[in-house]
């Protein structure tokens, strides 16, 4: 299962959403939305204008959701 995070520089919930994965030991990778413009493009085909937005296969969620993190595995 495939985790992606999308995130922004200096994003307090995208920090957050990081550190919670890394605690419960959950691998996943960052992508940097400033430095990937299809990123950012492919994020906002899917109506998201904030970050971070956490993609896993067909769910997604945007915002600090330790609710939907907890539901992981």
């Amino acid at each position: 299962m495939d985790i992606i995070v999308y995130s922004k520089p200096q994003c307090v919930q995208c920090t957050a959403t990081v550190k919670a994965l890394k605690t419960k030991g959950i691998e996943h990778k960052v992508i940097d939305l400033t430095q990937d413009d299809s990123a950012m493009n492919t994020i906002q085909s899917m109506g998201y204008r904030q970050a971070p937005v956490v993609v896993i296969g067909s769910r997604h969620w945007s915002g600090f959701r330790p609710d939907m993190i907890s539901r992981i595995r």
